[in-house]
């Protein structure tokens, strides 16, 4: 499992990290690549992963200029079918409590689809949302279609919101459990379909 990202100012490589350890806490092999200097070795890692959890900061509304000039340096990957039924998802983070992190969310799940990749959504409910609620609930900021955090845009790397942090380390174990779902069950497909 890849998770690939870009960041800015270190907020999103710290939910990277955090995305990262959730999928090893569930056996997944993670690497981890940091999308402003993608190698020829990134780029085999990423034709041969069976899932890419993709990161990128939120930046006036959508995914930041470095994400975007790595997804437009796929589309021949993207004519080719290299990425074809991989499995994806994908989070985000900006200073606002929204910050149309929604939109940059929208916008990696579109890109995983032209991809034809099969996107895995946080599988989570709205946290502090009610009187008994607070902050430290995951997904605190109410998303689904992955995971967003808000940090302070004067704030340290390290000072990411503990339940961001751990919002994103559940979004890495999800993805890691349906990944490997997913090619077991092609797995055993294949078995019936040899044996027919």
């Amino acid at each position: 499992m890849v998770v690939a990202y870009h960041s800015g100012f270190g907020h999103t490589a710290t939910l990277a990290a955090a995305v990262a350890d959730g999928a090893r806490s569930a056996g997944a092999t993670v690497t981890q690549i940091q999308l402003a200097e993608v190698t020829e070795d990134d780029w085999q890692t990423l034709d041969t992963a069976d899932g890419i959890i993709f990161g990128t900061a939120t930046y006036m509304g959508n995914v930041s200029a470095g994400f975007q000039a790595f997804a437009e340096q796929t589309g021949r990957r993207c004519q080719q079918g290299t990425w074809n039924d991989k499995v994806a998802a994908g989070f985000t983070n900006s200073g606002s409590k929204s910050g149309d992190k929604l939109n940059s969310l929208v916008s990696l799940a579109v890109f995983a689809a032209q991809h034809h990749m099969h996107w895995v959504n946080l599988g989570l409910g709205p946290g502090w949302n009610h009187s008994a609620a607070s902050e430290s609930d995951l997904n605190r900021l109410g998303f689904w279609l992955g995971a967003a955090a808000a940090t302070d845009v004067d704030a340290n790397p390290d000072e990411v919101h503990p339940s961001d942090v751990a919002t994103c380390e559940h979004l890495g174990r999800r993805v890691a459990e349906v990944t490997r779902q997913l090619v077991a069950g092609r797995v055993a497909a294949q078995a019936v379909t040899a044996g027919a």
